[in-house]
């Protein structure tokens, strides 16, 4: 198991990139399917969510759209439990088939926030898809139809995720060393 540092923490290979890519074709593979004939709206939550939204969108093979908003709730390596909106949506969702891609979702919150805010705007239907779920940590009843990987609650990063802006590049996924 490899590790890498970065500032001052360590973290080892806990998801290595041939997994990641062989999963996320599999969840591709299923958006295509139970989406079929329809032209849904890819809405990357970034800045987490952008790697994992590119190789997703690329692997689905119906006609689709992406676009991105951009939320804040994280500082360090704890969540602040408060969303913030940064960058907000432009496009019309009026009778629009919505999947919300997000890097990981842990207790709910930002998820939920969005899904109200989301159902303002008149949206057919709203799916979320996720790289990641910390069910155990969850405590706010969703339907995440698209879920790539389960993991314990534990810190992680790579493949988009980052500590404090910092290793979103790397291509696995790493988990913080105790």
């Amino acid at each position: 198991m490899s590790t890498t540092k970065i500032k001052d923490k360590t973290f080892e290979t806990s998801i290595p990139e041939a997994k990641i890519q062989k999963r996320v074709k599999e969840v591709a593979e299923q958006i295509s399917k139970d989406m079929e004939g329809k032209n849904p709206l890819l809405l990357a939550v970034l800045n987490g969510s952008f790697i994992f939204a590119a190789d997703l969108m690329r692997n689905i093979t119906i006609p689709c759209e992406i676009s991105f908003v951009k939320l804040a709730s994280y500082q360090g390596t704890t969540s602040t439990g408060k969303v913030k909106e940064v960058i907000g949506l432009n496009e019309s969702l009026a009778g629009r088939t919505v999947i919300i891609v997000e890097d990981i979702v842990e207790t709910g919150t930002t998820m939920q926030q969005m899904i109200e805010s989301l159902g303002t705007r008149n949206p057919e239907s709203v799916h979320i898809c996720t790289l990641l779920l910390k069910p155990e940590k969850l405590h706010i009843p969703l339907n995440i139809e698209y879920t790539a990987f389960r993991i314990p609650n534990d810190f992680i990063l790579g493949y988009g995720l980052d500590y404090d802006q910092q290793g979103r590049q790397l291509r696995d996924i790493y988990t913080l060393k105790q």
